[in-house]
């Protein structure tokens, strides 16, 4: 099937303006329900409508809300006791239905303390209500009929959710849940105002359709600044949801040169394709493999987006076996050799815009209008020409002509016109040599050092005090775009380069009297020979392949003004003897000395990383100032102490993660109140921890792997931001009863805490968490573990997410776990000794994955949870026939993702298998793949493994 193209995502008029619509009975749900429901929909981020209009009595439905019912993907419909005394709702009602045939809409019903029965045969208060309609409406029966089928078939949908009474925060969440799942991938940042986008759209998806079914790749080419990435979005805002699942991975080419870039982007990949949060690969090779297994049955649509090296090709998309049927992979670069190279079939070469359009961008940048104003008309043709057609170059330049008087208009245009040779970025440069000094100083310091990051407006703020204005001003001239809430930012190649020229023209021929250094044969060069001067403010020195540096250390004694020294992947032969007290940003992995220059003590550092170093911290701590807000020590085996830290009050993130001999932490920590992010994990040796902590703005602690920490400090008030700890693998005994002081905790992870004891009750009291991870804790005190259990079941619990791995469970404890937690939505108890789900499993109604691989003493697997939507029972080796019959039968009714293995001598009757030799095979009987079975292995034939992946029907 074609592709089809929806031009409403750049023509503003999309086909769908809802993701959901509510349709619900004001004085039934209002407060209770359905507004808490539009709020938790709206947290997921799905885009739902809800009518908070009190009617009168006889008024009619609007066009208006017929409107948003048509404009909805899903329609979930609150049906409550007097759902159908309001002539509204039934109106509604019959909208939906009629939405639902002939525009495809997802209804998706909730019967709210009513029976599903009487809303579909109109018994009980639905009756009484329709009969009062029919003795309203006698003279248009029509009308009440309409009512009674629309009520009939809302009912009778498959996919509805019952609520009769209990936890309806867990209930909402079901539901969010499933809607979200029904969404197809969200699209990309909006693309602004388009020009002449149409046609080249048309093109590009013509040659996407010439494939057919097959899978096809497609390569878009041209210069920097063509647009080929705006084309690539436009193409897939306009067919993301024709697919299964759909990734855009924007700068492959910037992301694979950083650290595990290549693994990363593997990893979200597949995370956004398969919607799965967690997705952690251990190499390139690993992240190859899992693609090609995981995406072969998928029709997915993959976008890589600035390609420059075949190898990013190889590892991302090496060929057409890696994607199911009807899969589309779109790939632009500016280099079209390596199109050839990777046997890329279908290329598309971009071209600049033409007369019109190029009119037309340049005004809507200078204007906010599609033409000039006439006394502007002359000027903005002499403006457009210098652009040649390229969109960024037009961009650029009508951001920075804009609101600008004649006068102004006049001066600019005269330097365009004394730029010989007319170059790109010369012309760029215009709107650089427009900004403030300050901006140009921060613009600056962003093309040499800063890349594409988090915490964008902190690291500028390393660069020079007051610089957060600044970023606001470089956005407005179009020379960084600011996304994801100003925390990220892009900066083209093209503007990149033009800075760093500006840089490099400053002593074409001399580097030491640049200004920034980040070529690393300048830096080098420099250093080994003493030749800097004041003149530097910013070095990055980052070598492809790791450097020796022989020196005196004396190099930084003539730079008093450097403000910024990035140190990567090179090994000194010697420390520094002087560091420039003017340092605010201090990097320096394996700093070589054990300390600092005596006179380094700089009062505005911000940053200062030093990992993987020969740095002790001592005493006097006088280079942690108040202004600090970034300290990195991690993998640093010199540190045994941190001291006293109560001056850095301004401290947000401090890293001291793999410090193997590190013994105590100071009691000061505890009391940082903007610490937000603390990871101490892998320190083997860390015994002395706070003891108290009052931290209101934390929200990660990481003591992941702290084997010798034997207690958890004491929670002082209240601290409602902290959301993750992880207490994994430490020594830790008991948890304090203050822990239910963490209102905000949503994940606690515990895995492997062989000396953790009783637990406080009031952790099972909190509202927000999510996750329990008790995975490898063998209960050495089972009557303890026992008590805990019951005294559970007494509270209410809220954990969506238990994790039991390898704990020893007997089937005793697992009937009283399940008996606990009724809330559960995953459930995860791989390696474990009982032998037999209990039947309570039923009654944890929301219960949505289930693992239960590796636990080879399990035998009997009885009626699951009617929610249930995966089951992991790989290597459940003992499982009989019929646990093998129920899943299947389950999978097939409830479309439940299966995956079991079982020896060959018990495989279940709806398989017939045969072998010759070493070889096993095996089909279904009928030719039919058994609906839900995601994956199948057959084992003890020969020793050896088989396994078989099947489409879910």
């Amino acid at each position: 099937m074609a592709i089809q193209v929806s031009y409403h995502s750049f023509t503003g008029k999309p086909k769908y303006r809802f993701d959901v619509f509510l349709s619900f009975r004001g004085e039934d749900t209002r407060h209770l329900f359905t507004v808490p429901l539009y709020n938790a929909l709206r947290r997921k981020g799905i885009n739902a409508f809800i009518d908070d209009k009190k009617l009168g009595k006889g008024e009619r439905i609007a066009p208006a809300l017929l409107k948003a019912i048509e404009r909805s993907r899903i329609s979930i419909i609150v049906f409550s006791k007097n759902y159908a005394t309001s002539t509204w709702c039934l109106d509604e009602l019959a909208h939906i239905i009629w939405c639902k045939k002939e525009k495809n809409q997802v209804v998706m019903p909730i019967f709210y303390k009513v029976a599903p029965m009487a809303v579909q045969y109109q018994r009980d208060s639905f009756a009484a209500a329709m009969a009062a309609h029919e003795d309203r409406f006698r003279d248009d029966m029509d009308k009440v009929q309409k009512w009674r089928s629309a009520l009939s078939e809302a009912a009778s949908v498959s996919k509805a959710w019952l609520f009769e009474d209990g936890y309806e925060i867990g209930f909402m969440e079901k539901i969010v849940n499933d809607a979200y799942a029904m969404l197809p991938p969200k699209k990309l940042y909006n693309i602004g105002y388009m020009v002449g986008l149409e046609p080249r759209v048309e093109e590009v998806t013509s040659l996407l359709n010439q494939s057919d079914d097959r899978v096809c790749m497609l390569g878009i080419h041209g210069i920097g600044g063509i647009g080929k990435t705006t084309v690539a979005k436009l193409v897939y805002n306009s067919i993301f949801y024709q697919f299964d699942g759909a990734c855009f991975l924007f700068d492959v080419e910037e992301a694979s040169r950083k650290y595990l870039g290549m693994v990363r982007l593997q990893q979200k990949l597949l995370s956004e394709i398969l919607e799965e949060k967690t997705m952690r690969i251990g190499s390139v090779g690993e992240g190859i493999s899992r693609i090609k297994h995981r995406l072969s049955h998928k029709k997915v649509l993959l976008v890589l987006d600035a390609v420059d090296e075949i190898e990013q090709l190889e590892q991302l998309a090496g060929g057409c076996d890696w994607f199911g049927f009807g899969s589309k992979v779109i790939i632009t670069t500016r280099n079209k050799q390596l199109l050839i190279a990777h046997n890329v079939q279908r290329t598309y070469e971009m071209m600049q815009l033409n007369e019109y359009d190029s009119r037309e961008l340049f005004c809507w940048h200078a204007f906010h209008m599609n033409q000039p104003p006439i006394t502007y008309q002359d000027m903005s043709s002499r403006a457009i020409s210098y652009a040649q057609g390229l969109p960024l170059a037009l961009k650029v330049i009508g951001s920075n002509l804009a609101n600008k008087n004649l006068v102004e208009w006049i001066s600019i245009l005269e330097q365009y016109e004394r730029i010989p040779e007319r170059t790109i970025q010369d012309i760029l440069k215009i709107s650089y040599d427009c900004l403030q000094t300050g901006a140009k100083r921060i613009f600056l310091d962003i093309a040499c050092f800063i890349g594409k990051k988090e915490h964008i407006k902190e690291a500028v703020k390393a660069c020079d005090f007051g610089a957060r204005f600044f970023l606001e001003v470089l956005n407005d001239k179009s020379l960084i775009t600011l996304v994801a809430g100003d925390e990220y930012f892009f900066m083209h190649d093209l503007i990149r380069q033009m800075g760093r020229e500006i840089v490099r023209q400053e002593a074409p021929l001399n580097p030491e009297k640049r200004s920034r250094l980040w070529y690393y044969e300048d830096v080098l060069k420099v250093l080994r020979e003493n030749l800097g001067c004041n003149n530097i403010e910013g070095i990055m020195l980052d070598p492809p392949r790791q450097e020796k540096v022989n020196w005196s250390g004396t190099a930084f004694e003539k730079m008093n003004n450097l403000r910024i020294l990035v140190v990567q992947n090179v090994k000194f032969s010697t420390g520094p003897t002087y560091l420039p007290n003017s340092l605010r940003w201090l990097e320096w992995e394996r700093y070589p000395s054990a300390t600092f220059p005596k006179d380094f003590s700089p009062s505005e550092l911000i940053f200062l990383n030093l990992p993987t170093s020969s740095f002790r911290l001592e005493e006097p701590l006088k280079v942690f100032t108040s202004c600090v807000t970034h300290l990195d020590f991690s993998f640093c085996q010199f540190i045994t102490e941190v001291p006293d830290l109560s001056q850095c009050q301004c401290l947000r993130r401090l890293d001291l993660s793999s410090c193997f001999n590190l013994i105590k932490i100071h009691d000061s920590l505890g009391s940082l109140s903007k610490l937000i992010e603390l990871d101490v994990s892998e320190c083997t040796k860390l015994s002395i921890f706070p003891h108290e902590i009052k931290m209101a703005s934390l929200e990660w602690l990481d003591l992941k792997a702290c084997t010798s920490l034997e207690y958890f400090p004491r929670v002082v008030g209240k601290m409602d931001a902290l959301r993750r700890i992880s207490i994994t693998r430490t020594a830790i005994k008991e948890l304090p009863p203050s822990i239910g002081n963490l209102l905000g905790l949503r994940y606690l992870h515990m895995h492997s805490c062989r000396s953790l004891g009783e637990l406080p009750t009031s952790l099972f009291k909190m509202r927000n968490l999510q996750m329990l991870d008790f995975g490898g804790v063998h209960p050495h005190n089972r009557k303890s573990w026992m008590k805990l259990m019951q005294d559970i079941q007494i509270s209410s619990c809220y954990v969506k997410k238990l994790h039991l791995v390898n704990c020893g469970l007997l089937d005793e404890e697992l009937h009283l776990i399940l008996n606990c937690f009724r809330n559960l939505q995953g459930l995860y108890m791989q390696r474990n000794d009982f032998v037999s789900l209990p039947k309570c499993i039923k009654q944890c109604k929301s219960l949505w994955w289930l693992d239960v691989r590796d636990c080879k003493r399990l035998r009997d697997i009885p009626e699951l949870p009617s929610e249930l939507h995966d089951i992991d029972a790989g290597n459940c080796t003992s499982l009989t026939a019929g646990s093998l019959d129920n899943l299947y039968s389950q999978a097939k009714m409830e479309l439940l993702h299966l995956r079991i293995s079982v020896p060959v001598t018990t495989f279940p009757d709806w398989f017939n298998y045969y072998g010759e030799g070493d070889t096993l095979s095996f089909r279904v009987r009928g030719n039919l793949l058994p609906r839900g079975i995601v994956a199948f292995e057959a084992t003890g034939k020969a020793n050896m493994s088989f396994e078989q992946s099947f489409p879910v029907l």
